[in-house]
């Protein structure tokens, strides 16, 4: 009797975990990505920038701002992450165009200035044909990746020549951080969007710049300092005592950007 009610239970649990891990499989990408949020229109925000829209692929568009440089620095190519819309961080933008950098940012296919399906492959896809486009435009571009968007950051770099890369509270890979957060679960089978920035990482030429904080809830630091230690050329590491995913803007992340692209985008 004992050991029938022993199987009993060890199949209940069974049951349980795999349904656990059919709900976290069939749910993964409305856990990972937020798409929704408020938008701005850059003439009402005060920033002289001109809305634009990009091909992609699948013959889809992705909509962005874009502000040619008023005087020598570089532009940036912006990359959000996975939450809301760009258009939300228009205080940096008008930082950007204040000390006279140019500037281009985008909406991903499926976040709200961008019609479409997210996925891995489309936001790689999207930051690709967004440098692609800028590259006809400038001479001098430099990419900065937040959160989410320091891995097609990452990737772009790894593909396109640009002037600096900084990766601000970078992820090592989106599945490490999913197994960190579900240690019970095999992620790394059932995860379709794994950004495997380390991957990538190693065929970055650009110097590297990166940002993060030890009080970082979303991303813990050990992601951005692995992730550095793998950069083959690295120029910086910054660690924000007490910092959380979203502080460092306000602790002085631009600063030292700018130090950073005066250094090596224009041969400082």
């Amino acid at each position: 009797m004992l050991k029938k009610i022993a199987i009993g239970v060890l199949v209940f649990f069974f049951v349980v975990y795999c349904g656990l891990l059919a709900y976290l499989y069939v749910n993964q990408r409305a856990f990972f990505f937020n798409p929704s949020g408020e938008t701005f229109d850059p003439i009402a925000v005060g920033l002289d920038a001109e809305i634009v829209t990009i091909p992609t692929g699948d013959d889809e568009i992705i909509t962005g701002w874009y502000a040619p440089p008023s005087g020598e620095e570089p532009t940036i190519l912006y990359l959000k992450g996975n939450s809301g819309s760009f258009s939300a961080e228009y205080e940096r933008f008008l930082a950007f165009a204040a000390a006279g950098y140019g500037l281009l940012s985008v909406d991903y296919r499926g976040f709200p200035l961008s019609p479409g399906e997210i996925t891995q492959d489309n936001i790689l896809t999207d930051a690709m044909g967004a440098f692609d486009w800028l590259a006809r435009r400038e001479d001098q571009i430099v990419i900065w990746g937040r959160s989410l968007g320091a891995s097609p950051a990452v990737w772009v770099a790894s593909q396109r020549e640009a002037g600096a890369l900084l990766l601000e509270t970078p992820f090592y890979s989106a599945v490490n951080v999913a197994a960190e957060r579900y240690p019970f679960a095999p992620v790394a089978w059932l995860m379709l969007d794994q950004f495997r920035s380390n991957d990538w990482i190693g065929a970055v030429e650009e110097p590297v710049f990166v940002a993060h904080g030890t009080a970082d809830m979303t991303v813990s630091v050990s992601n951005g300092e692995r992730l550095y230690g793998e950069a083959p050329n690295p120029y910086d590491i910054w660690i924000e005592e007490g910092a959380d995913h979203s502080d460092l803007w306000a602790r002085g992340i631009w600063e030292r950007a700018q130090a950073f692209f005066a250094e090596t985008a224009r041969g400082g």
